[in-house]
């Protein structure tokens, strides 16, 4: 796994699934808020609702990704 993997890569989706795993449990040990929950609740509220091209606009504004980026992130919510 090199530097410049693509960003579909599945490999490189799980294993940045889990270093996000482990930063929340930091996170939660050490009784620190996660300032991304707030920024990210829109697209998560979005996305509960059923409304998922909504979701995937908002997050392709916040995070400035592409297309297929941004309807793997809502899908994985």
């Amino acid at each position: 796994m090199g530097l410049f993997s693509s960003p579909t890569d599945p490999t490189l989706r799980l294993r940045l699934a889990r270093i996000e795993r482990k930063l929340d449990a930091l996170l939660t040990h050490l009784q620190i808020e996660n300032p991304d929950d707030d920024e990210y609740r829109e697209v998560r509220d979005l996305a509960a609702a059923g409304e998922k091209i909504a979701a995937i606009r908002r997050y392709r504004e916040l995070t400035g990704v592409g297309l297929a980026e941004a309807k793997a992130a809502v899908e994985s919510i």
